[in-house]
């Protein structure tokens, strides 16, 4: 039955599907794997509710608007794998994927996002792997994003063990902006698409004027 549910996940008719049906053999590591990568976005969530509940009480506006978290599908993983040429197996993802365990933060305002990302980045269990600022350095089609791969000490019952999870911060502009651009990326036969590329990178940087214009407004009337 278990192996029947790992098996919904993965789609039919798709050059990976025999990749991702290879942690089949590896069923029991790979239900533990996700197991402690959920556990992982539990220890981070966790931090940042308790970095929001204390802001709430001590500034004048909660930071953090929204907190949104997965865990990678195998499908996903499978396709990830294979494309950057590594083994697919249980013990690959943990030594090659960053990304598996994700928690996306949704702010406000743009400084939110950079006192969200220096208060999680100073917690003496926090370790900052990597750091990509695509808000000061956006991509070619417009994204911005603030990512964060981190590392955190997870305890279980009999060893405690080191989890990266990928923090992603953002407005609710940037958010919303992004989550139109992946429909687009994902989605077949679509006409006008080059157009419809260009008019995402233009809204992309109107919605980065709109947010810097809505904190300079906040902070005259904060008084900063």
């Amino acid at each position: 039955m278990i192996e029947e549910d790992l098996l919904r996940t993965i789609p039919e008719r798709t050059e990976i599907t025999e990749d991702a049906k290879a942690f089949i053999g590896q069923l029991a590591q790979f239900q533990e794997l996700m197991m402690m990568y959920n556990c992982a976005i539990r220890e981070v969530r966790t931090k940042l509710e308790v970095l929001n509940d204390e802001l709430a009480v001590r500034s004048p506006h909660n930071p953090i608007e929204m907190i949104k978290s997965r865990v990678k599908k195998p499908v996903s993983i499978a396709g990830k794998l294979k494309r950057r040429g590594y083994e697919m197996s249980v013990d690959s993802i943990r030594r090659n994927l960053n990304d598996v365990a994700g928690i996306r933060v949704i702010c406000a305002f743009i400084d939110d996002i950079y006192k969200i990302a220096g208060m999680l980045s100073s917690q003496d269990d926090i370790t900052v792997i990597q750091v990509k600022d695509y808000i000061r350095h956006p991509k070619a089609n417009g994204y911005r994003s603030y990512h964060m791969i981190v590392e955190i000490p997870v305890f279980f019952s009999d060893e405690k063990v080191p989890m990266r999870v990928e923090v992603q911060i953002r407005t609710i502009a940037m958010d919303f902006w992004a989550s139109l651009e992946h429909q687009m990326k994902y989605k077949q036969d679509i006409e006008g698409a080059e157009e419809i590329v260009e008019r995402l990178a233009q809204i992309a940087g109107q919605i980065n004027r709109t947010d810097m214009e809505m904190q300079e407004i906040r902070d005259r009337i904060q008084g900063k």
